[in-house]
């Protein structure tokens, strides 16, 4: 039976279904409620990739090392550096938890690279959104919209992705700092025309990313300064989340900031993460007082892992349930992923 009839008999029967990908982020949004899985793992392999256009279209349950191994074959990327945390990550997981790695203040987010998508709503009808080229859109853009909605707006059958060239060099450099002075001077160097595409704070240790075309990193390295950091492998530790930080006990959260925000007093271990824009934080503290920390300094605050996203206002909400009401109106797609 096909994805679209088994949705069609679930929406029939008011049965609810969890749809689920290589499962390497259901950690991050475990199912509250009870549900049959609906694996999309079949729906594998790249339809289209035109590297002189810059796009890719791929079936979303096509693993991610698999499209990244074709776009290096051409010296193109992922410009969103999308985490993994597992090799059977697919397409569709990264696209759905909307995550995106350390480039993501300079280069994007998952968002800003989705072109069109084809997805099977809670009727079981399959609709198609988009295209492979950037438009201006009237109304939603349906595409983006799936964008950190955790399959509950439809499955997604087939995704088309912006790619970008890779850069021609990339160095880290590293400055010992304390964390008010790593702030001020990435403000500095974010006001400046130099090829940023990381910029991390732990520790009394700021590691600075520049990636681009040779002259370009060159100048930046001039400009900056500090010793070039032997450690390759940084990046994509802290992306996947292996770095020693990432493995205490403590709860993990994220702190969502202004880009400009200077240093900050928060009860618990940071990693200062996106030039000051996310703060990774260690602690024990309640909601209730992290969320009132981050809102006086113009932010918000999340557990990460699992990931209970922060209460919308009645506004936004009211949308919310619009939205989930049209895609999904006998709330059968992973229900509770997002909201009660």
């Amino acid at each position: 039976m096909s994805h679209r009839e088994l949705i069609r008999d679930a929406f029939a029967s008011k049965t609810p279904l969890n749809i689920q990908g290589g499962g390497s982020k259901g950690f991050l949004q475990p199912a509250p409620v009870p549900a049959k899985t609906l694996h999309t793992t079949d729906l594998t392999g790249i339809l289209d990739y035109q590297p002189e256009e810059l796009f890719v279209r791929a079936r979303a349950g096509t693993r991610l090392q698999e499209i990244e191994k074709l776009l290096r074959q051409k010296q193109q990327m992922l410009p969103f550096d999308p985490p993994r945390f597992s090799p059977a990550a697919t397409l569709g997981g990264s696209i759905a938890s909307g995550l995106s790695g350390p480039s993501r203040p300079w280069w994007g987010a998952a968002r800003d690279f989705v072109l069109g998508c084809v997805l099977i709503n809670g009727r079981g009808e399959r609709l198609r959104f988009g295209g492979e080229v950037i438009k201006n859109v009237a109304g939603y853009d349906v595409s983006r919209l799936q964008c950190g909605a955790w399959g509950t707006l439809g499955l997604l059958e087939e995704i088309s992705i912006k790619t970008l060239p890779a850069p021609e060099e990339e160095i880290t450099l590293e400055l010992e700092l304390d964390e008010s002075d790593a702030l001020e001077k990435i403000r500095e160097w974010n006001r400046q025309p130099l090829p940023l595409c990381g910029a991390v704070w732990h520790q009394g240790l700021l590691r600075i990313r520049l990636s681009g075309n040779a002259a370009a990193v060159a100048q930046g390295r001039l400009r900056i300064g500090g010793e070039r950091s032997g450690n390759t492998g940084f990046w994509e530790q802290l992306k996947e989340h292996r770095l020693d930080f990432f493995h205490s006990a403590k709860p993990l959260w994220r702190i969502s900031l202004p880009r400009d925000c200077p240093a900050m007093k928060l009860p618990g271990e940071i990693l200062v993460d996106w030039g000051g824009a996310q703060r990774w934080l260690l602690s024990d503290s309640s909601m209730e007082v992290l969320s009132q920390i981050a809102a006086n300094a113009g932010g918000h605050a999340s557990p990460f892992h699992p990931n209970r996203p922060v209460p919308l206002d009645p506004g936004l909400m009211r949308l919310h349930q619009r939205l989930k009401n049209a895609f999904d109106p006998a709330g059968i797609l992973n229900p509770g992923r997002l909201f009660p």
